[in-house]
């Protein structure tokens, strides 16, 4: 549910240099790291795109689909896809959109080199695009793929003349970085900053702000700060100790809405002997890797207080939970709940799959990237630490941790994952399904968990054209997950905003900041 909560005692307004007329300062919470929308498949990244680029099918704030350069879709048999495209559209240098762009964009996007989380698995039924003509493609698949609507929203249409050969630097300097979205790029700064201008022949009727500024603000009381100081208009992701005060300040709007990302702890898999980080109570790496065993896991579960996580920690700004979903999405099943939160059945657990004394292990966590993710991984370090693993905390900035994450050097660590279609596909699909780079699977799965019985899931759901069978499907994948817990569920977020008054915003379940969904009051 969507909750706008607005205080309006008559104080004095933020400074007026935080309200030009026409330009508007958003402050991002996480730095976004490429303008290439086919690189990296990453939350702020996937914001920022949206704003530069456009999908043949939108999501709107509560992850519904609905048509954007495709004006029109429909299938004419179980596996081809018709696909009628938006005449008149132009790409930020003038040039028109065709069906050729699609083409072009399905071909480079499951084939970026380097990229350490694609976007190729949204595509992967897809066998043949057939172009009817400039304005028509037809999409075959090789089975029966009623979630290909929901998959081609994740994936940004780029230009064939503007991007032939360009590499992720390109797009960087705003050279490939075109665009048939509302904004155009003007600067990109790693790091610190992405300017926007508006797209005066945009498709669409006319955004209100000629100028976008997008400042990324890592540091949470920097963030407030900012906000109240009257140098960003909005900011995203408030800090959890700042929630209470912001709400009861007359010049602030916050908006909220439930959260499309989950938060996870993610051993890894990809070893089944020794890992340094993991050892006996006296240093020595143990023989085997312990994570492979379904009792550990069930152990470390039962070890975490979630509900003190939700209290302590987040604050109130987020659910204990064994889905991935919020309550109410596809495939959401209300009959799993969290594991009981019982020590003492972890330690007989531990012993069962001898481990009598425990061991010691490092949490990899960042430090900026999600809302309290390291608070979180600090706690949780303490509550394994009382059952006998004793666990040290390794945190460091999110721009560090994501290539140590891509290489498997940690035995376990903290996750999050925004499932953005809204369906419970996603994130079985990317992060829990075997990576297999053919098959374009687990093209996020940095521990490379494999399981055929999952993978089984991710076929037959994806296949299964009718919706009630399909949410069936799902369902029972996650009562088999959370029996396996091969990944060690924790928390559901709530996504907040803060804004200064005189703006309207709609708040988005999958947490993207967008200057499309601000407007003037």
């Amino acid at each position: 549910m969507i909750r706008s909560l607005t205080l309006c005692a008559a104080l004095a307004a933020l400074p007026a240099a935080a309200q030009p007329r026409d330009t508007l300062t958003i402050g991002y919470a996480a730095v976004v790291t490429t303008l290439d929308p086919h690189y990296h498949n990453l939350g702020p990244n996937n914001a920022m795109g949206q704003h530069i680029f456009d999908r043949l099918v939108e999501r709107d704030a509560t992850a519904k689909p609905h048509p954007s350069l495709a004006e029109s879709y429909r299938p004419l048999s179980e596996t081809v896809w018709e696909f009628k495209l938006r005449r008149g559209v132009t790409w930020h240098d003038g040039k028109p959109f065709t069906a050729d762009d699609v083409v072009f964009t399905f071909e480079r996007a499951p084939n970026v080199p380097n990229s350490p989380g694609g976007f190729g698995g949204f595509l992967r039924t897809i066998s043949r695009v057939e172009v009817v003509d400039d304005y028509t493609i037809r999409l075959h698949t090789r089975q029966p793929h009623p979630l290909l609507p929901l998959d081609l929203a994740s994936v940004s249409i780029i230009a064939r003349h503007a991007a032939t050969g360009a590499q992720v630097e390109e797009y960087n300097s705003g050279r490939a970085a075109i665009g048939t979205g509302s904004y155009r790029v003007l600067a990109y700064r790693s790091g610190d900053r992405v300017e926007l201008a508006r797209h005066e022949a945009d498709w669409r009727p006319a955004q209100p702000w000629s100028r976008v500024n997008v400042r990324f603000l890592l540091n949470d009381g920097a963030r407030t700060a900012a906000l109240l100081a009257g140098d960003v208009d909005l900011i995203e992701q408030i800090p959890t100790s700042d929630l209470a005060r912001l709400r009861r300040d007359p010049r602030l709007t916050v908006t909220e809405i439930a959260s499309l990302r989950t938060v996870f702890i993610s051993p890894d898999y990809s070893r089944r002997g020794p890992h340094p980080n993991v050892t006996d109570n006296i240093g020595t790496p143990l023989p085997e890797n312990p994570f492979h065993d379904a009792r550990v896991r069930r152990a470390l579960s039962m070890a975490v207080n979630r509900e003190a996580l939700v209290e302590r920690v987040m604050e109130g700004a987020a659910e204990a939970t064994a889905n991935w979903l919020p309550r109410g999405a596809f495939g959401y099943n209300p009959d799993i709940r969290p594991r009981a939160f019982d020590p003492d059945g972890a330690k007989r657990l531990l012993a069962e799959a001898g481990f009598p004394e425990g061991f010691r292990l490092t949490l990899a966590t960042p430090n900026d990237r999600w809302p309290n993710d390291a608070r979180i991984s600090q706690a949780v370090a303490q509550m394994w630490t009382r059952i006998g693993v004793r666990t040290s905390i390794e945190a460091l900035p999110f721009a560090a941790f994501v290539p140590r994450r891509s290489r498997q050097e940690w035995a376990i660590q903290l996750g999050a994952w925004g499932s953005t279609t809204g369906e419970a596909s996603n994130f079985l699909l990317s992060i829990v399904a075997s990576y297999d780079r053919q098959k374009l699977t687990g093209a996020s799965n940095m521990t490379r968990h494999s399981d055929p019985v999952i993978d089984d899931f991710v076929a037959r759901g994806a296949a299964t054209m009718d919706e009630e069978r399909r949410e069936a499907i799902w369902r029972e994948a996650v009562a088999y997950y959370a029996e396996q817990e091969p990944m060690i569920q924790l928390v559901q977020y709530i996504n907040t905003w803060a804004h200064r008054r005189g703006l309207r915003h709609q708040p988005r379940m999958d947490e993207r900041t967008v200057a499309m969904g601000v407007r003037p009051e």
